[in-house]
């Protein structure tokens, strides 16, 4: 649903500004304007007296999508550090540009204050185009900073595609344009498809997805965007076939980073925001780091992760000497967070987070399919478990049958012959 403001009733009474709620409405002349910001709450239209104001259906047939062109990524960056999910999804919207074709490029929306030397790593992950926004209102993120540039950047070069990773900004961000440009948006995707011959053949792999009403030649290229539902227990493909752009938040840890390419080079577009200090209502007066958030799940290169079969929460005592030991980071099922052994912080699977460490360490984990699908993509997979029938091993590259409280302590002490075998080696 759209508000709309029919301009040969509207008096210009200003009744409609003081009853909204978020401050959307503006008078240009004697006439009242519905700005981004309004989120059809239909308040102004239960107030205005001479039925000025209505309600709008966004359904019936789609309108004209051919303007929109290129796969957009916001590029979340904190502390002038672009965050790994943004180049994961660099290489993502690289490889969908080229599945595209048409001259599709894949843009990077930078957005900060003087985070410009980022625009290199960008090209280097393969951004075609980067669009750069800096402001010092913008030094820090906030909700309405960010949305209103954004908005007022896809309005005027009309993206085909956005991406956004599912972190705690994107979560908070990409809802509020798709509500501001009328347009959809699936959250915390786990595959993104443009062509349907590429969708049936992941489908195949996957018994929880149907195409039967899919042909594998059909030339559709909008995007096919797949998420867990139903708590996980199905992956339903959603598309977005009347609105643009078409949005979709990606969890960290699933999609491929390309390599490297030192050198990489592309074309900037430098946009000056239209934004002043009055349109952020909230102010940022101090970013208080705690542990916890120091420690990411999702940039680990090592997770020991520890689950039902640890027996109770002292069990993580000995998962954390392991992880520091290793060097890694402690992680837990969600059996053992819902138990209430660990903060819900760790926890790894769908309904938590998606990780991709060089070793991953699952201690006392059976292998539920939700947990499997947040950390199957593991470079190496070391299981610990005494049943023998525990799906983990059918993922795992190495798998070690026996108590973990046996077990563990001995990988701690090996671990310790190892690192000084390997230093003697270096002398």
């Amino acid at each position: 649903m759209a508000v709309q403001v029919l301009k040969d009733k509207c008096r210009g009474c200003k009744l409609c500004l003081r009853s909204c709620p978020f401050s959307a409405i503006i008078m240009k002349g004697t006439n009242a304007v519905i700005t981004e910001k309004c989120n059809s709450c239909g308040q102004c239209v239960a107030n205005c007296p001479f039925e000025a104001i209505e309600k709008t259906s966004e359904g019936g047939e789609a309108g004209d999508l051919s303007a929109y062109k290129n796969i957009w990524v916001f590029a979340e960056q904190r502390e002038g550090k672009l965050m790994n999910v943004a180049l994961e999804l660099i290489g993502e919207g690289y490889r969908l540009a080229r599945e595209i074709g048409n001259d599709t490029k894949v843009c990077a929306l930078l957005i900060g204050d003087q985070v410009d030397h980022l625009v290199q790593e960008c090209y280097a992950y393969g951004a075609d185009r980067v669009y750069l926004i800096q402001s010092p209102l913008l030094s820090s993120y906030t909700t309405d900073g960010y949305a209103k540039v954004i908005c007022d950047a896809i309005t005027e070069y009309k993206p085909e595609i956005v991406l956004y990773g599912a972190t705690h900004i994107g979560r908070d961000l990409a809802p509020r344009i798709a509500a501001r440009l009328n347009t959809g948006l699936t959250a915390d995707c786990t595959r993104l498809d443009v062509k349907v011959s590429s969708y049936i053949d992941y489908a195949k792999k996957n018994t929880t997805l149907n195409t039967a009403t899919l042909d594998p030649n059909d030339p559709d290229t909008g995007l096919k965007q797949t998420r867990p539902a139903f708590g996980g227990n199905l992956m339903a493909t959603i598309i977005c076939p009347r609105t643009r752009p078409q949005m979709s938040t990606v969890r960290p840890g699933v999609m491929q980073k390309r390599d490297r390419e030192d050198g990489a080079t592309g074309e900037l577009v430098t946009i000056t925001p239209k934004l002043q200090e009055t349109d952020i209502r909230t102010k940022v007066l101090e970013i208080v780091k705690t542990a916890r958030e120091m420690v990411a799940l999702s940039d680990a290169e090592i997770i020991c992760s520890g689950g039902r079969g640890l027996g109770n929460a002292e069990g993580f005592e000995l998962i954390r000497q392991l992880a520091d030991k290793v060097g890694g980071v402690v992680g837990a099922s969600r059996a053992a967070v819902d138990a209430g052994w660990i903060d819900h912080s760790h926890q790894v699977g769908q309904t938590g987070t998606t990780v991709k460490p060089k070793i991953y360490f699952a201690c006392g984990i059976s292998g539920a399919i939700q947990h499997l699908a947040g950390m199957q993509n593991s470079d190496v997979i070391i299981a610990i478990n005494k049943n023998p029938d525990a799906p983990i091993f059918e993922v795992a590259d190495y798998g070690i049958l026996g108590d973990l409280y046996k077990v563990i302590p001995e990988i701690i002490a090996a671990w310790d012959d190892a690192a000084d075998i390997y230093k003697k080696s270096l002398q």
